[in-house]
């Protein structure tokens, strides 16, 4: 049993440090750094690359926020102002991912430089930063899943629980399932198909989009914060959409590069 000692890192007066931001940060400049040691190895210009790395980051944080927002208008609609409180949590990472991939593709198009390859870089070490950016919902009592007794079950505060769970006090930990699924994801990516993978543009890309969706579709159906779609998890329909798609694409590449 383990339970979160609470959204601050620090608090100094009106000033104040959360776990969330500072765990973003982290991953972000981590996934930034193997980025960049992937892109000087493969002979890429790391500091185009640091370009298309914020771009895709900066458009992400907005996708993200804005995905889980619409998917909550009821609470954000007469409460205007806290869609801006992203340090509270809140964030879609398929909303992010799209907005991402959306903006590295324009950009990269518009400078001419090679789309897939960025991506496939930049997916590389994505994994990573979600593995460590999930803690985030640790520290702040969010995306955790159904009652449960396990040794490993997480304890949530009653402020935290949904007025028809109240009664529980421990529940599963599915933001640590996500992470050590990510970690997976990454080990994956990163040391067994990376320079297998690479002389087929977008076969990384496809690779980490399939791998993590697997995960976070068995994840979700643990939730119980899930965003809907009509009776459906919208995660969940959105993660056998990008199965499909990676499971497609990568039958594509292989009969078209006849590389792997």
């Amino acid at each position: 049993m383990f339970a979160s000692p609470g959204p601050f890192v620090m608090q100094i007066g009106p000033l104040s440090i959360r776990w969330y931001g500072l765990l973003f940060a982290t991953a972000v400049l981590l996934g930034t750094t193997l980025a960049n040691r992937e892109a000087i190895r493969r002979g890429e210009d790391p500091d185009q690359l640091l370009n298309v790395i914020v771009c895709g980051v900066m458009w992400g944080l907005l996708g993200a926020r804005l995905y889980y927002v619409l998917f909550n208008w009821g609470y954000y609609g007469t409460r205007p102002l806290k869609i801006l409180a992203v340090w509270e949590g809140g964030l879609a990472i398929h909303g992010g991912l799209l907005a991402g991939a959306l903006a590295t593709a324009i950009y990269t198009v518009r400078k001419k430089l090679p789309a897939l390859t960025y991506m496939d870089i930049m997916a590389t070490s994505l994994p990573l930063g979600q593995a460590i950016g999930r803690w985030g919902n640790f520290f702040n009592q969010e995306a955790f899943g159904i009652p449960t007794d396990l040794p490993w079950k997480l304890y949530i505060e009653p402020y935290h629980r949904p007025p028809d769970l109240a009664a529980f006090e421990y529940f599963h930990p599915t933001f640590l399932y996500e992470s050590l699924w990510n970690l997976l994801v990454f080990a994956i990516l990163y040391l067994v198909l990376c320079r297998r993978l690479e002389r087929t543009p977008g076969a990384l890309l496809l690779c980490y989009v399939g791998l993590y969706s697997i995960g976070r579709f068995f994840v979700e159906g643990l939730r119980i914060d899930s965003l809907m779609l009509g009776p459906l998890r919208a995660a969940q329909v959105m993660s056998l959409g990008l199965i499909a798609l990676s499971l497609t694409g990568l039958a594509w590449l292989r009969v078209a590069s006849k590389r792997f």
